[in-house]
């Protein structure tokens, strides 16, 4: 549990927390005190929890949704951010999904082009555009979501999203040494296999076992499990001399 004041006056930009870890970020976020931007991705009208309702009323959660797949969804997200915030003081890249599994000799030029945008070049999009904003808080961090999978390859029919997270974290590590000047930290979270509903639509129950079992810690992870270490990486406080690396957590998985 972190101080409730952590970020405190804190600007955060969260994409892709409208479920799973993206929203439990986005809680620990709010419980600490800042002010986020929620990016309730394609589903803006989907049910909501109750507490960033609530943080919406306070005007301390602004929630923004929008596809990130379509033509101007990055651009329209960044000019929401641009009236919501006059500083960014941490990015959330968390924004992805498989949106299925292909097999090789069978992927479309469309698949791979959806699952590149979302996953790959969405984040490029959004920093970009944020950069200004990042700048102009003098000590931000941002924070990317890559997964286990670029380092393994993932499994059967996740090839191309497998390979758009290892292209985020090699940025993320180009980016460090770039924005250092900046007084910007950038790093990563991999989540190991975490019990969202991203397995529910991507993997089996039979899937899901064999991989709890090869688990040292033999549970899969949870969204509680993985949130706070995007808190962590956001504080310059707690890490303050940590940039370019990439945090695994995944009850290790990829020691066996």
């Amino acid at each position: 549990m972190f101080h409730p004041k952590l970020f405190e006056n804190r600007n955060v930009v969260v994409t892709g927390a409208g479920r799973g870890i993206g929203l439990e970020v986005a809680r620990q976020f709010l419980d600490c005190g800042a002010r986020v931007l929620v990016h309730v991705g394609r589903d803006g009208d989907r049910e909501l929890p109750d507490f960033l309702l609530d943080a919406q009323a306070e005007r301390r959660a602004f929630l923004v949704p929008g596809d990130f797949t379509a033509a101007t969804g990055t651009r329209d997200f960044a000019l929401a951010a641009a009236d919501a915030f006059d500083r960014v003081d941490v990015l959330v890249n968390n924004a992805g999904t498989m949106l299925g599994r292909f097999p090789a000799g069978e992927l479309t030029d469309e698949q791979y082009d959806r699952i590149v945008q979302l996953n790959q070049t969405s984040v490029v999009e959004v920093t970009r555009a944020l950069l200004p904003l990042l700048q102009a808080a003098g000590q931000a961090a941002i924070v990317n979501t890559v997964s286990i999978s670029a380092l393994t390859g993932g499994s059967p029919g996740s090839a191309i999203y497998s390979a758009s997270k290892a292209f985020v974290a090699t940025y993320s590590k180009a980016l460090a040494r770039e924005l250092a000047p900046d007084g910007i930290r950038v790093n990563c979270v991999s989540p190991g296999t975490i019990t969202t509903d991203f397995h529910e639509r991507y993997s089996s129950k039979e899937k899901l076992e064999l991989t709890r079992r090869s688990i040292p810690l033999q549970r899969l992870g949870t969204a509680e499990d993985c949130a706070p270490a995007y808190l962590f990486l956001s504080a310059p406080t707690l890490s303050g001399y940590i940039t370019g690396q990439v945090l695994e957590i995944n009850g290790g998985q990829l020691i066996c």
